[in-house]
């Protein structure tokens, strides 16, 4: 069986083949052919993959390369999916999360870093914006005047370009949160992602419900409720995932187990993500892997963060 790779590597070889002849219908099926490519397969391939760093080095080429077919077919949904997904990642994994690690150390720095993950955030957000509008025309002036109806015409097809719409507005709006302009777009990001998690539940082994612990949990309202809708969607995320959700772990600890002031449930959160085995779970790999990053600097971090 050919591998995701090399259905990936046959496809560009073909397209720049026909990149090479004057006809554009030849170009826009090559593009086309990338473009499906990258939609189905380059998004496993970096799931896979066991090594960050290395992952980390060749996201910005794929990205690149994704932006360098944009120019011919900037309608395109695939091309635009995989720009709106792999922009957030990179932004979450490679910019925002060394940050995070460096900024006790150096706060400016960290604060530059904070600045490029935003914008990763914001262009991430527009591609998936256009992904939706090529897919339903009307849908960008919708989401801002008439959100109720325009979430009503998303199809099951439409949930991953719903998802990172989603996860880049509200990742660009965790580091604006003084801003009421931006603060103002956040119903938007939940309306967004309530109505991907309405058509595709268990979608990305329950990453929209991992999304939603966080989402939920910077909301406002009724204490009691808030919690209870964050404990729901940290069950559904462990569920679907089938134990495997270290995202899920995390963000809990970092979302209730600090303002909580407990210890003992953040230690053991961040201690039951980092016993999860990567190499178990191969579809979601970099995933974990990432996470538990994040859990070792987060278990280093206790003493700072919890009064005795």
């Amino acid at each position: 069986m050919m591998t995701v790779r090399m259905k990936i590597v046959r496809s560009i070889v073909g397209a720049v083949l026909g990149l090479s002849l004057t006809g554009c219908s030849v170009k826009n099926f090559a593009i086309k052919e990338i473009a499906s490519s990258l939609a189905e397969g380059s998004g496993s391939a970096f799931a896979q993959e066991g090594d960050i760093k290395f992952a980390g080095q060749a996201i910005p080429f794929s990205l690149k390369l994704v932006e360098s077919l944009l120019a011919a077919q900037p309608d395109n949904p695939d091309l635009l999916l995989a720009a709106s997904s792999g922009y957030t990642q990179y932004g979450k994994g490679w910019v925002e999360q060394p940050a995070d690690f460096a900024a006790e150390d150096d706060y400016f720095a960290a604060q530059a870093q904070y600045k490029r993950a935003v914008a990763f955030y914001l262009r991430a957000y527009e591609y998936g914006l256009s992904g939706l509008e090529a897919k339903h025309p009307g849908f960008r002036a919708g989401f801002q005047d008439d959100i109720d109806t325009v979430l009503r015409q998303l199809e099951p097809a439409d949930v991953d370009l719903a998802y990172w719409t989603a996860a880049a507005l509200g990742s660009a709006i965790s580091h604006s949160r003084t801003d009421p302009e931006w603060l103002a777009q956040l119903p938007a990001v939940n309306a967004l992602a309530d109505r991907a998690l309405e058509l595709e539940p268990e979608w990305g082994l329950g990453a929209i419900h991992e999304l939603m612990i966080t989402l939920k949990a910077a909301g406002t309202g009724d204490p009691a409720l808030i919690r209870e809708m964050v404990m729901t969607h940290f069950h559904e995320a462990v569920r679907i995932s089938g134990g495997a959700s270290a995202s899920a772990l995390v963000n809990l600890a970092e979302a209730v187990s600090i303002q909580d002031q407990d210890r003992a449930g953040y230690e053991d959160l961040l201690g039951q993500a980092l016993a999860i085995d990567a190499d178990a779970h191969p579809d979601n790999r970099l995933a974990i892997l990432i996470s538990q990053q994040r859990a070792e600097w987060l278990l280093g971090r206790v003493d700072d963060l919890f009064l005795e």
